[in-house]
């Protein structure tokens, strides 16, 4: 990346990249597959809630689908409890920013780089989840799985985001994310920067291991990235965690 290419996107994650909300969307996920009969202290469970871990930034109902396999009318019915119970827990808590999020969004924009939030719930969810943060005058877009064909770790989002703010060039993409997912899909894409943030549910390893370019202790990290990156490449950082 050079001076000649500067970023002009920033895909961002929600859930643990952005907004605080990993333990919510963990409660939702046990719940959901409670009413389906896989109740905490059975292996059944334990088995389960490995696979949410690993497959968290994927969409939520393919997530279901990995539980459930073989039945759709499963996945569905737990699909739809796990979106009533986030969004309950949405009213009932309210949702917050990972600190330093709104300064970073603010820096962005300044630097004349388009943020999208890139997400792996519904439309539904996503729709009640701008509503609560309020940020729809810090963004240019949102997208989920329904928007774009595929989730995580397909590449599909970030190529749709980049095609609807007419951006030129894959090299001119940052995602950033606290999943192995979003790592995957943005290096499928192409991005110039795939920053994996510590805030999340994977581990430096994991995101690492998923194709994160570089690695930042948090989303307020990212805007000096960027920045950096417009006149040198982006180092793999070297954090103690």
């Amino acid at each position: 990346m050079t001076s000649a290419s500067p970023i002009k996107l920033a895909c961002l994650d929600l859930a643990g990249t952005t907004i605080g909300d990993i333990a919510m969307v963990e409660r939702a996920f046990a719940e959901a597959i409670a009413t389906q009969g896989i109740v905490p202290g059975t292996g059944a469970y334990a088995r389960a809630m490995v696979h949410v871990h690993r497959s968290r930034g994927c969409p939520k109902i393919e997530v279901f689908r990995g539980i459930f396999p073989g039945n759709e009318a499963q996945a569905q019915a737990a699909n739809l409890t796990f979106e009533r119970s986030y969004e309950e827990a949405i009213e009932r808590a309210g949702l917050y920013p990972v600190p330093g999020t709104v300064e970073a969004l603010e820096k962005l924009r300044a630097a004349d780089v388009k943020i999208c939030l890139i997400t792996g719930f519904s439309r539904g969810t996503l729709g009640r989840v701008l509503n609560a943060i309020g940020w729809m005058d810090k963004v240019d877009l949102a997208l989920c799985p329904q928007d774009a064909g595929r989730g995580r770790p397909w590449p599909d989002m970030v190529l749709t985001a980049m095609l609807r703010l007419r951006i030129d060039d894959v090299r001119q993409v940052a995602v950033a994310g606290d999943s192995e997912s979003d790592m995957l899909s943005g290096s499928r894409a192409g991005a110039s920067i795939v920053a994996g943030v510590l805030t999340g549910v994977h581990s430096r390893e994991r995101l690492l291991h998923g194709g994160a370019t570089t690695i930042i202790d948090s989303i307020a990290d990212f805007p000096t990235l960027i920045l950096d990156s417009h006149q040198t490449p982006a180092p793999v950082a070297t954090s103690a965690r």
